[in-house]
């Protein structure tokens, strides 16, 4: 099965697809058959807080083609704010759509998670992961906290690298999960967020939505 995906948004979050699903294909030494294209991060962040789904839609589906045409099987966009449309997205797509809100759901039962704290653009935190999560708690950034997440992720995003600065906002947030809220884990909310945390720098849970999606895709294609 050809994977399509609709990249770009942002730079990072593409590199973290392509190179993940490089690694989990590789570990099965299993042939990964992949076509991206690309999506601007700009336009996703400002139909995103103009809540402009059609147009958004728009987007996508023209790219979805595309994918179409060079031979991919089902798409799967490579942002979390990205699938704030996803409805309207699966009504439209000429190809079956990976979604990853889907994949994450089921990945929380599984966990047994009953407390999470979000970190992403403000849409996403605000919307609790679009309201998917039905299992656990969702918990946000408190305050100042809630914005300056916001704004931070979407510079880090937009850019494609994190600053110390925007580090440190991130941090914030996870403290105030941890220590006030007494999250069982702290969701990636954001793909982006790859450039920040792992599973191999942090000493709390983590909802690692992207290597969920990037996992969903492989076991798709080896079925």
């Amino acid at each position: 099965m050809q994977i399509g995906l609709i990249g770009g948004i942002g730079p990072a979050a593409t590199d973290f697809y392509y190179r993940n699903l490089i690694t989990r294909f590789a570990s099965e030494d299993a042939d990964l058959d992949m076509t991206i294209v690309h999506a601007d991060a700009s336009t996703l962040v400002k139909n995103l807080m103009d809540d402009n789904k059609d147009a958004q839609v728009s987007i996508y589906n023209g790219l979805t083609k595309r994918l179409k045409n060079a031979g991919a099987e089902c798409v799967a966009i490579t942002s979390i704010a990205g699938h704030f449309c996803i409805e309207k997205f699966v009504e439209k797509s000429v190809l079956p759509i990976v979604d990853l809100l889907s994949c994450v759901r089921a990945e929380v039962e599984n966990k047994g998670y009953e407390k999470i704290g979000i970190l992403g653009t403000k849409p996403v935190m605000e919307s609790k992961f679009y309201s998917v999560i039905k299992s656990a708690e969702i918990v946000l950034p408190e305050g100042d906290l809630l914005e300056d997440v916001h704004n931070a992720y979407v510079e880090m995003a937009t850019s494609g690298h994190a600053s110390e600065d925007q580090k440190l906002v991130f941090d914030a947030a996870c403290n105030q999960f941890i220590t006030q809220n007494k999250v069982d884990a702290v969701m990636l909310g954001g793909t982006d967020l790859a450039l920040v945390y792992n599973t191999n720098n942090v000493d709390f849970a983590l909802v690692d939505c992207a290597a969920v999606h990037v996992e969903e895709l492989f076991r798709l294609h080896s079925n």
